[in-house]
Order: structure tokens, then sequence, then C-alpha cells
């Protein structure tokens, strides 16, 4: 199976409920099965817990992956859905400038373990 926590291509996620998000960071639960992932911008969100959601459930397949009735898919950032592959693309050109305000990779990790993530 392909380790959805240390794939290095973008993540979408299709919700139960229709929603789709991309996923721009993404870690296991810790003391259950399932993951905790941040949309984009969630930093500028008010509060940004709002944009921090954690899904429980086996995590299955290899890629699409299914958890509870969530799928996760690699983004088909070559026309198979432009929106999000626009939404993608400007939040890669909002990190090459230094994504002002952006946290750093500790205070990520500890706001990822405070919903239940494992970071290590």
């Amino acid at each position: 199976m392909a380790d959805l926590f240390t794939l290095t291509a973008p993540l979408q996620i299709r919700r139960g409920d229709g929603a789709r998000h991309i996923v721009a960071e993404c870690f296991p639960l810790a003391e259950t099965l399932g993951l905790v992932y941040f949309e984009l911008y969630w930093h500028l969100q008010r509060p940004a817990i709002q944009a921090i959601h954690a899904i429980h459930g086996e995590i299955r397949g290899d890629g699409p992956w299914k958890v509870a009735d969530n799928v996760i898919t690699v983004l088909g950032c070559h026309g198979t859905d432009p929106e999000l592959a626009t939404s993608f693309a400007e939040w890669q050109q909002y990190l090459h400038q230094g994504a002002p305000g952006y946290p750093t990779r500790q205070a990520i990790c500890a706001l990822a373990r405070s919903v239940g993530a494992r970071t290590e």
C-alpha cells in the first residue's frame, strides 16, 4: 500500500457529505485509526480549527484510499479537476512566495497533536 502519510503528491478528500478539500497537512491519528488533515489556507480561518479535520476509521486501499465515508485521491492536476488544480497551483505559489503568516512546522505539529494526531 502506498503510504498516505509520506506521499509527496497533492491529495484531495471527498467527504461523505460531498465537500471536497485539498490536503495541506496530513497526520495519522495517535490513539485510533484514521487521520487529521488541514485544508488549504487553514491558518487564515478564524478560528483555524474550522479547517482542521479528524477522520476516524481504518484507512483502506492503495490509492484511492477510503476512511469511513471519505475518499482520498491524488489530485489530478492535468485537467481532471480544474477547479481544485487551480486552487492547488495558487497554494503552491503562495508557499513559494514565503507564505506570510504560515506557522512553523513545530507549531503545525503541536496543533495537529491537540486534535489527536501523531506527528513523529
